[in-house]
């Protein structure tokens, strides 16, 4: 939709363009060109430095019922939503599908706060601003990263990036001096809610690495990490090494007893087989005997029929 806007006044009220030509009710009719959400995911979303919103149009402040309805309709609503994203997890995914998803035509800005400025209000990270940049970048939510974000918004940080809302839980975050560093943008009604993940943060994960910090040290030793690389000391290197072997020798011990009951099985079910097949065969042998030598055998012999028989049935049912 159009916009309809005046020049900055002169002196005398008339605008300044049109004050030689005595034109005061001349207006310039200016659309909005803010950049539209990412409709395809073959790229990264960009960062706000390279593609900044260069709209000349007037940024009129919305209502969030308004938003909810999905105007104007002439611009997507431009959500603001900060944070440190260290080691980006799902919870962090979660949050910011929940501002992307906020109004029907959302335009998500996600600013990531540098090294320095994380350092001295929160502390160290485990990646690098360049390293969280980039994995914002590549999430599917994002349509633009804003690097180097402010710790505390100001209104001309709102006002550069025509930002019409911002989006984080609603747990008050105490910082750099303040109860609450969004307690100004909930007053101004610029403030919408997202809801954290339980069970997964930064924080969990950190706490589930010192735990276990043994396990990880000894997997990447035996990976081909440097003690030295890993912060770890001469008398610990060589302890994790020699669990290691023992680890090796266990699962050697454990594969040979495998192979050993997998070799008994097969000798079980082999014998089986031959017993079976033998017994198979000595009642043929028996059968085949009796039907050649008994009484009513092809071979009758008086002196065999006396002697004889009683012996081999005699026999026979002794192994019987």
């Amino acid at each position: 939709m159009p916009v309809l806007t005046t020049d900055a006044e002169s002196e005398t009220g008339i605008p300044k363009s049109f004050s030689n030509e005595l034109l005061s009710e001349t207006m310039e009719e200016i659309e909005h060109t803010c950049p539209q959400p990412r409709l395809t995911l073959t790229a990264p979303a960009p960062f706000a430095d390279e593609i900044s919103c260069q709209c000349q149009a007037p940024h009129e402040k919305l209502t969030i019922t308004q938003a909810h309805l999905g105007t104007p309709v002439d611009r997507p609503v431009r959500v603001y939503a900060d944070g440190i994203f260290d080691l980006f997890h799902s919870g962090h995914a979660r949050a910011l599908m929940q501002a992307k998803t906020l109004f029907p035509n959302s335009y998500l800005l996600v600013g990531v706060c540098s090294d320095d400025l994380t350092h001295k209000f929160k502390g160290f990270t485990v990646m690098n601003e360049t390293e969280r940049y980039e994995a914002l970048r590549h999430c599917r939510y994002v349509d633009e990263v804003i690097r180097d974000a402010p710790w505390t918004l100001t209104p001309e940080f709102l006002e550069k990036h025509k930002i019409d809302f911002v989006a984080h839980d609603d747990i008050p975050y105490s910082s750099a001096g303040s109860d609450d560093v969004y307690k100004h943008i909930k007053a101004a009604g610029m403030f919408v809610p997202t809801q954290r993940t339980e069970g997964i943060s930064t924080s969990d994960i950190i706490t589930r690495i010192v735990r276990d910090y043994d396990v990880y040290a000894r997997r990447n030793l035996q990976r081909g990490y440097t003690a030295k690389e890993l912060n770890v000391s001469f008398i610990n290197e060589k302890k994790y090494r020699f669990q290691n072997q023992v680890d090796k020798m266990k699962e050697k011990v454990k594969n040979v007893e495998e192979k050993s009951k997998e070799f008994v099985n097969k000798v079980e079910e082999k014998s089986h087989d031959l017993i079976q097949k033998w017994e198979e065969k000595s009642r043929e042998f028996i059968g085949n005997f009796l039907e050649l030598f008994g009484p009513d055998g092809a071979w009758v012999c008086t002196s065999f029929q006396e002697f004889c028989l009683p012996l081999i049935y005699s026999s026979l049912n002794t192994d019987l």
